[in-house]
């Protein structure tokens, strides 16, 4: 796994603060002290200030924003709701790159990091992520869902940390 690969690489402990869907590429975030781990996800929302991601998705022709409320059923499958009692609030905001005749590249921003977000708001709207088995994406050869900007207080400096990481996304 990456974090077995980084643990190795650091040599000493290590603790996993970002996350990704399985098969979703791109920025991960770890941290070798317990102490920072712990103050930087018992304060998520205030440090980590953007979370950006590349998506290929069937065709579309609109920006937009997506917000409703998800929640597991009891097969371990994220639903999406408009009832707030039943789930918690995802709010997903998506603009056109570019696009192909098939295609197009999105680039997504979330206001809110819940499970299978992005693959249940895109299945949504009718537009499933390329290679997205679970949520009804065409066949691919993999998931075409990476994680691309990252920006967060870093828990020490105080300083802004503004990660961008490119995609190999050359379908389109």
């Amino acid at each position: 796994t990456a974090f077995n690969i980084v643990k190795n690489y650091v040599g000493g402990k290590l603790f996993v603060l970002h996350r990704l869907d399985r098969d979703t590429s791109g920025i991960l975030l770890f941290c070798k002290d317990e102490k920072i781990k712990n103050s930087m996800q018992d304060s998520w929302n205030d440090v980590i200030l953007t979370r950006g991601y590349l998506a290929v998705v069937n065709r579309i022709n609109s920006n937009g924003t997506i917000k409703s409320y998800l929640y597991e059923d009891k097969n371990f499958n994220v639903r999406s709701c408009n009832d707030p009692k039943k789930g918690k609030l995802a709010i997903t905001n998506y603009k056109v790159i570019k696009s192909s005749k098939n295609y197009s590249l999105l680039q997504i921003f979330i206001e809110t990091g819940r499970k299978n977000q992005i693959r249940v708001h895109m299945n949504l709207i009718g537009t499933s992520i390329l290679g997205d088995k679970k949520y009804g994406g065409n066949k691919a050869k993999r998931l075409y869902l990476h994680s691309n900007i990252l920006e967060f207080i870093h828990p020490v400096s105080g300083k802004n940390v503004y990660i961008k990481c490119s995609s190999d996304f050359d379908i389109l």
